[in-house]
């Protein structure tokens, strides 16, 4: 028989006596003169500790900044230290103090400091452990759901937060959700996220310094894994609560058609940006023309691409434009950029002259490649000049082609002024009329 609320509501109010009862008791025994007595010293010891964490502070951190040569991992655990020193004092204390009054009175008699200095121990190694979580939010929540249940185990109430938690509870079918299984599932799935995390790191640095793998390869192989490892870490938390998986099958199968009609494009850019690192058509540090855009891939993402411009803006570009646009891979199979640039010069100049010249200038400007020659040909004769092309190679279109273009136009200046070569411009001849040679009909 599935329980009703009113025997959920009689569980908590049997839970929540039972509670009051015990701190009924608890605040009692605080009015014996030995316990009394150890909330004294405790209060005594973390005043002691605060002053002496004040003074102690301006010093220590005066002695840090002489160790800005220590490694990384050294210094940020004295920032630790820094800001847990107070903390720090007072544990020492309260075992000292524990362990004096074992030695000197009864051990009963130091009981409460004891549960003082438990509790205080296990805020500090949860503080310091928790300093590996980098989401600041999810560090808050572990670090306070960690110090709580480890205050009710050490209170000794497992089993009465347990049925508290237990009795609140959503029946949905065969299926039972309680509030102790939604905080046993979360618990799990932190712990095997975070291994889930660790592992998909390690696997991805090892994989990016394979230089035997294509970089279109490496990063399809680490979203495969981050995909595999999350999935895994999600599935397997919901298993080890006991959770039953065969009864989200169906609710599964709606949310997956309903995500097919829905988020339709989202879907596409997601196959588009598989098909893309399959085929290895882009990858990252391509530089590519999509448009107006011109940059280069900065990282390739699951539903987009990010490209970096020269002026310093990062387009993010759907997968699914890259799939069915045309784009311009400059640098797909090699990183070799041919340039043209168009100039024209006047008749009276020689042209075979004028070739070696625009050849020089442009071998002489930084970045056009040497083994790639420069060459100048002869394209028509103009109205008013004689029309050449000038080609040149580069091999790092990253650093700009307009820079490039601009630096080859003005070492042909140079070089033209140099030997008296003329660009013309064109001209025109206007002949005014006589006013006896107009004739006006009459």
């Amino acid at each position: 028989m599935e329980p009703t609320t009113d025997d959920t509501l009689e569980t908590l109010a049997s839970i929540a006596a039972r509670l009051l009862g015990e701190a009924e008791l608890f605040l009692m025994g605080l009015l014996r003169p030995w316990n009394a007595y150890q909330v004294i010293i405790a209060i005594v010891l973390f005043a002691v500790a605060h002053i002496a964490a004040k003074v102690l502070r301006p010093r220590f951190h005066e002695w840090m900044r002489t160790r800005e040569g220590w490694p990384k991992w050294r210094l940020r655990l004295l920032l630790i230290l820094h800001k847990r020193l107070r903390t720090l004092i007072f544990v020492v204390l309260a075992w000292l103090a524990v362990w004096i009054l074992r030695e000197a009175t009864w051990p009963s008699r130091s009981y409460l400091l004891g549960i003082i200095a438990e509790l205080s121990t296990a805020w500090l190694v949860i503080a310091f452990a928790t300093r590996l979580i980098a989401n600041p939010i999810l560090q808050t929540m572990v670090r306070y759901g960690a110090w709580g249940w480890v205050t009710v185990s050490i209170l000794g109430l497992t089993t009465e937060a347990r049925d508290a938690l237990d009795s609140v509870a959503l029946n949905l079918g065969d299926l039972r959700l309680s509030l102790w299984v939604i905080v046993q599932a979360a618990a799990m799935l932190i712990v095997l996220i975070a291994a889930a995390r660790f592992l998909a790191t390690t696997s991805a640095a090892r994989i990016r310094r394979n230089e035997d793998i294509s970089p279109s390869m490496q990063v399809l192989a680490v979203k495969v894994l981050q995909v595999l490892f999350y999935g895994a870490a999600f599935f397997l938390a919901l298993k080890l609560v006991g959770v039953d998986l065969t009864g989200l099958a169906v609710l599964s199968g709606a949310i997956g058609v309903g995500l097919g009609f829905g988020l339709q494009k989202v879907v596409s850019n997601l196959v588009s940006g598989i098909i893309i690192l399959l085929d290895k058509s882009i990858k990252p540090g391509d530089v590519i023309s999509l448009g107006e855009t011109f940059g280069w891939i900065n990282a390739l993402g699951a539903r987009y691409v990010s490209i970096t411009t020269r002026d310093g803006k990062e387009y993010l570009i759907p997968n699914e434009d890259l799939i069915t646009g045309q784009v311009v891979n400059w640098s797909h199979s090699n990183d070799f950029v041919r340039l043209d640039i168009f100039f024209g010069c006047s008749y009276g100049d020689d042209p075979h002259l004028v070739r070696r010249i625009a050849i020089e200038a442009a071998a002489g400007t930084n970045r056009v490649l040497a083994d790639r020659a420069p060459v100048c040909h002869i394209v028509g004769f103009g109205d008013s000049s004689v029309d050449y092309i000038l080609r040149f190679w580069i091999r790092d279109p990253t650093g700009g082609l307009t820079n490039i273009r601009g630096n080859v136009y003005l070492a042909l200046w140079d070089a033209f002024q140099a030997h008296g070569i003329s660009i013309p411009f064109p001209q025109r001849e206007v002949r005014m009329l006589g006013e006896t040679a107009v004739k006006l009909p009459d």
